[in-house]
């Protein structure tokens, strides 16, 4: 059902308004929202290319997803389930393609180390009960790492070979399980990351501009990196994940040496992103061509609960471990009355929400403040886009739930 036009413009009235202080407001950020035919309901961008830009930010700018990138590789691992060349809950599998699995230790609270127990599996490692963690959110692994530390997005491999922080199955922490299953799926088709992406859900899905390694094209929209301070105050900073984009694209032995990240390593044209929302909307198959990429039943799987021994691990304090990063964050996704809260196959299942998504809506973030959602039972998906530091920006979770509660509104 299409929005009306008073609906569009009071979206995109929010969406100014939220970008109409470039001091410590909004910098810029996207907005696209589609239903399950594929159409767009909704597509707007403000502001700035950035913080200090003078150029506008448009819907052509190219966005680092971060860990919206986790359902994207959990798309391209569900196709090598159905063809039964991955298995869901084969430890032996994973870790023959994957030995560097098997020799992880378990960092204890107090800085000793114990053996795993356990093979660790797909679904672990999809559904973050694997052990990983990220050194920016905990503070165990982060004071494990020093003096050197560890950068996540350095583009090298060894920066995600971390120990665990629990027995394989044994508890919930947000981590790196989905940069190793994208190892897993590397090793097991022969094809980098990124480019079983491109031949596989990219180029049948018509999209042409989300990429591990962007191009010249995608490199000159790149949306600028933004740092609010403890002040509120927005200002400039590097990109974090620099390798992908100071490579030559066109060099292959350069190409190939930049570890292609399932957790964090897509850069996106947002508008391009919510055709691979709407293939999950219309139950794996592209609503525009017809095109299978994945069985209703795989989809079905990818939104069931996957942690129901965990009910309460979204109200489980996320540190802000390192300050330029994130802010804390006490809980993931509050939603009225505390009912149990899900993970599917690499994304969150909140249970409802303020907002007036249904009960069985998938969704997921990426570091610099970008937030998707997809909600098969009432037929829309969409995406906030930014690139602002730390992570759970305020004013950025303030835009998401206002946009969100008023599509909600408008369709029912």
């Amino acid at each position: 059902m299409p929005l009306n036009e008073q609906t569009t413009s009071h979206l995109r009235d929010i969406i100014d308004n939220a970008c109409s202080d470039q001091q410590s407001g909004i910098p810029g950020t996207t907005v696209v929202v589609v239903g399950a035919d594929g159409d767009e309901l909704f597509a707007h961008s403000a502001g700035k290319r950035g913080t200090g830009s003078n150029e506008q930010m448009t819907l052509d700018n190219i966005f680092w997803i971060a860990s919206c990138t986790k359902m994207l590789v959990g798309v391209a691992c569900m196709q090598l389930v159905e063809q039964g060349k991955l298995g869901l809950d084969d430890g032996t599998q994973t870790e023959r393609l994957c030995p560097e699995l098997k020799a992880l230790k378990v960092l204890r609270p107090d800085g000793s180390f114990e053996d795993k127990m356990r093979a660790i599996t797909l679904r672990m490692l999809l559904t973050h009960t694997s052990g990983f963690g990220y050194s920016f959110f905990n503070e165990r692994l982060r004071q494990w790492s020093y003096p050197v530390g560890v950068d996540e997005f350095s583009g090298r491999i060894e920066d995600v070979n971390l120990p665990l922080l629990f027995q394989p199955g044994e508890g919930w922490e947000y981590g790196v399980g989905i940069d190793w299953a994208g190892i897993l799926l590397e090793r097991v088709t022969g094809l980098k990351l990124g480019a079983y992406l491109q031949q596989y859900i990219f180029q049948p899905l018509d999209i042409e501009n989300v990429s591990m390694i962007p191009n010249a094209s995608m490199r000159e929209r790149l949306a600028f990196m933004s740092y609010r301070g403890p002040d509120g105050i927005l200002t400039a900073r590097d990109h974090i994940l620099r390798a992908p984009l100071v490579v030559d694209p066109d060099n292959k032995d350069e190409v190939d040496r930049v570890f292609n990240s399932g957790g964090a390593g897509i850069f996106a044209k947002p508008q391009e992103y919510c055709k691979v929302l709407a293939l999950l909307l219309n139950n794996g198959t592209c609503p525009k061509t017809g095109i299978k990429l994945l069985t209703k039943e795989t989809v079905d799987e990818m939104f069931s609960n996957q942690i129901p021994d965990f009910p309460n691990y979204s109200r489980q304090m996320i540190p802000a471990a390192k300050p330029d990063l994130t802010n804390p964050i006490p809980e993931l996704y509050p939603v009225p009355g505390n009912p149990p809260q899900g993970w599917g196959l690499t994304f969150m299942l909140s249970n409802g929400g303020a907002t007036g998504r249904s009960k069985s809506t998938g969704h997921w973030a990426g570091l610099p403040n970008l937030w998707w959602w997809a909600d098969r039972e009432k037929g829309v998906a969409g995406i906030v886009c930014t690139q602002i530091l730390p992570f759970a920006d305020a004013k950025v979770l303030g835009l998401w739930g206002e946009i969100e509660s008023k599509i909600y509104r408008a369709l029912d």
